[in-house]
């Protein structure tokens, strides 16, 4: 046994095989230590050289985790595991501008004074909701949780129709979180059927809240039925108990509007039919940071915001410079008084990135192509434009089959696996999908102003195999 142990190398002697690996140091001793640890327990040591492959893998699978760009032509646009919405281009100024310095974050520049918090961003949301108040917390989970807690404190019960006990992506199921906010469910209808009376019928002496979650990932068809939400805020303002709607999606415009999109219901709505809070994403269809918004009446957000885990779950200087200048975005698409729920002005400078690609035309889109598959005709890859299938994503209007255009790629020197990996392995990745013998990418997810990266990183992939130091991980 000793003989074994004594023929495992050193660290450092690994470390200087390894040369330059562009991780920090400690790190990658980590990474040594860790794999030479685990040599103790095998009965035969792996040769040096296969020690050092071993420790490269997992390097580059490090390397691979760290947070980068990536150009997203799956046809999702609203993508959870790609970052959700891009920011446009005001937004991500703004959020550039405050990382790299100060900012008045919670400074009255009038007064030179300590000031309020996010002040202009929630009278913005409060102006784009059409409601009394509006306030922010740090993503959509948060907002549910923060008011569950604040609602159930002395009135444990949260009336909710068994349709609407969902569960949305990562396993966040909302049965589940209502119950670790301390709330108890009482559920009510079936899960096909849900009438008002049914809920009538549930609520009592320790009614919290009745609580309305907006089927946004899925759809049910057929022999169902649930309360008109008019109703169900008429029934709530004679029980005298809150009425609040999970909206989601955080569609702050008429999503109808675009080709083989289905309509959204939007905060603003919601409100005017009697809802007395809405919460929704700042980071889905409202193009924005990740963020929880929550709107409605003002006392019940000035509650909100005494309540003390509303400290615990707020927004920071990055998410708030980024949301204000979404916020006046959509603001500024609007007719002076107009109703957020109207047909947003046609000015590309003044619509988030996900309204514009929800807006580019197929005539665009395949002019596009064409102008792609020219810049990378002398490669040895067959190449199609093709017809595709975009989704909203994120959660958000399940049924909608958007209209699109493909990039189709058949390699000629690799297989299309082969080839889709060292698109992802790029120093910026590639991510598309494999279909009908063929990898895709799906313009309406790839931005414009990626094309010339488009471009380099499928010239990279046939470049001394691929693998350039410049251009891969």
């Amino acid at each position: 046994m000793s003989a074994r142990l004594r023929s495992i190398p050193s660290v450092e002697k690994v470390l200087q095989a390894l040369a330059e690996t562009g991780l920090p140091r400690a790190l990658v001793v980590d990474t040594v230590r860790g794999e030479l640890a685990g040599y103790r327990s095998k009965r035969k040591i792996p040769s040096f050289d296969e020690t050092v492959t071993r420790v490269r893998s997992a390097l580059e699978s490090l390397r691979a985790s760290r947070i980068r760009p990536v150009l997203n032509g799956t046809g999702i646009l609203i993508h959870t595991n790609l970052g959700r919405a891009p920011l446009a281009e005001p937004a991500a100024d703004a959020v550039r501008a405050v990382a790299a310095g100060y900012c008045n974050l919670e400074f009255d520049l009038i007064t030179g004074e300590r000031g309020d918090r996010a002040s202009y961003l929630e009278r913005a949301l409060a102006r784009l909701c059409g409601a009394e108040a509006a306030t922010l917390v740090n993503n959509g989970a948060a907002a549910l949780v923060l008011i569950l807690r604040h609602f159930t404190v002395k009135k444990r019960e949260v009336v909710i129709s068994r349709s609407e006990l969902i569960q949305i992506g990562g396993g966040f199921r909302i049965p589940e979180i209502l119950e670790a906010s301390g709330a108890r469910l009482r559920e009510v209808g079936t899960t096909n059927k849900t009438l008002t009376g049914d809920y009538s019928r549930a609520i009592g002496r320790n009614t919290g809240l009745i609580l309305k979650v907006h089927r946004s990932n899925f759809f049910m068809g057929g022999f169902v039925e649930s309360p008109a939400i008019g109703d169900l805020a008429a029934l709530a303002r004679k029980k005298r108990v809150p009425l609040i709607e999970d909206l989601g999606s955080g569609a702050v415009f008429d999503t109808a509007q675009f080709e083989g999109v289905e309509s959204e219901p939007t905060p603003e709505q919601a409100l005017k039919n009697g809802v007395d809070l809405v919460c929704f994403s700042g980071d889905k269809l409202f193009g924005g940071p990740q963020a929880g918004i929550i709107a409605g009446k003002a006392k019940l957000i000035t509650a909100l915001k005494q309540d003390p885990f509303f400290r615990a779950f707020r927004c920071d200087k990055l998410a708030c410079a980024g949301l204000e200048a979404t916020v006046d975005l959509h603001l500024r698409s609007l007719a002076p008084g107009a109703p957020s729920t109207a047909r947003p002005n046609r000015d590309r400078d003044r619509e988030t990135v996900i309204s514009a690609r929800l807006r580019a035309s197929l005539e665009d889109l395949r002019k596009r192509a064409h102008r792609l598959l020219i810049a990378v005709e002398d490669l040895p890859i067959k190449t199609f434009v093709g017809e595709g299938k975009a989704q909203v994503g994120g959660g958000a209007l399940p049924r909608s089959s958007i209209p699109s255009v493909t990039l189709d790629f058949m390699p000629i020197t690799m297989s299309l696996e082969q080839f889709a990996e060292r698109l992802r392995r790029r120093r910026l990745p590639v991510v598309g999908y494999l279909s009908g013998g063929r990898f895709k990418l799906d313009l309406r997810s790839l931005l414009p102003g990626q094309d010339e990266d488009l471009i380099r990183a499928i010239h990279s992939v046939f470049r001394r195999g691929g693998r350039s130091d410049k251009d891969s991980m």
